[in-house]
């Protein structure tokens, strides 16, 4: 089946946890969460590709996880740059840093965004921006778009101060889906009220917006439809938080390609993200049994609220 579906981005995650535990060398950088989630979401992991630059320091147990989920990685390109790699640094209150350990220019080469031949004909792509540092970003996404292709962005950290509403529109004007957590969505316009975030990235002309509120659930906004859908969790043992976002992204987006409705689409995307903080970095064998999918499912379902806006 021809890839549909696209997520960008691997980079080796060294994780500090709130209680200063580490783990070193995980595959991560949102493009493996994102693909995962995609592929469960779909049940078809042939619709799902990914692309990002490696280096040869990186061998094939690094992305085993992939592999084993069936991801098409034609999107892969080794480069003589290294893999890019970085501190993860997590907080209490569900921030989090990210300290580069390599230069910029093998973060420019291996991350690069937007058109790639290996998925001439995939429909969405989705990766993760600075909101505060998005030229590049809105560039690539800007190609896309001209390519009849559908963006969605996350972001993985709050600017260093919130956005203009110049800023904020032009970016909104780059992207089908648009997902902050509650802590860079208050970074981006300056409130943490869930009212106040929809007002405003509804007046900044998104078309829909997914606010992770992580053990909240989500609260999901299709402003061309008029509706608001709120999403509780699908309870299980946190072992690690890292790649949730990405991962209820990815399955949002691949439901939506699909034709649900977002209430639908909402609720795979809570039962993909609860397989991922289950263990540290992607489930190592692919994707869930069918059954255990259906089961956490309709737990997903069953948290669903639907509202007019």
């Amino acid at each position: 089946m021809t890839v549909a579906l696209v997520g960008y981005g691997i980079i080796i995650d060294d994780i500090v946890f709130p209680d200063g535990r580490t783990h070193m060398g995980v595959l991560g950088g949102g493009g493996p969460q994102t693909c995962w989630g995609m592929a469960c979401a779909a049940g078809d992991s042939s619709q799902v590709g990914i692309i990002s630059g490696i280096g040869s320091d990186i061998d094939a147990t690094y992305l085993a996880p992939l592999a084993n989920t069936g991801i098409n990685m034609d999107g892969i390109r080794l480069t003589q740059f290294p893999t890019t790699r970085t501190w993860n640094v997590l907080e209490h209150d569900g921030s989090r840093r990210h300290v580069w350990r390599v230069n910029p220019a093998t973060i420019d080469k291996q991350l690069r965004r937007g058109y790639d031949a290996a998925y001439v004909d995939a429909t969405w792509f989705h990766w993760g921006i600075n909101p505060g540092d998005c030229e590049v970003d809105i560039q690539a996404a800007a190609d896309l778009k001209a390519r009849g292709k559908r963006v969605s962005l996350e972001t993985f950290q709050p600017p260093d101060q919130p956005l203009s509403s110049e800023a904020l529109q032009r970016l909104m004007s780059m992207c089908d889906l648009f997902s902050p957590n509650n802590y860079e969505a208050a970074g981006i316009i300056n409130s943490n009220d869930i009212s106040v975030i929809a007002q405003t990235f509804r007046d900044a002309g998104a078309k829909r917006l997914a606010v992770r509120q992580g053990a909240e659930g989500a609260s999901l906004f299709d402003f061309e439809q008029g509706i608001r859908v709120r999403t509780g969790i699908v309870p299980t043992t946190v072992v690690d938080p890292v790649g949730a976002g990405n991962t209820f992204c990815g399955a949002l987006i691949a439901r939506i390609y699909a034709g649900d409705t977002l209430s639908d689409a909402a609720a795979y995307a809570s039962a993909s993200a609860s397989y991922m903080v289950e263990q540290i970095g992607m489930p190592p064998d692919g994707l869930p049994s069918s059954d255990d999918y259906e089961k956490r499912l309709a737990t997903a379902r069953s948290t669903i609220e639907t509202i007019a806006l």
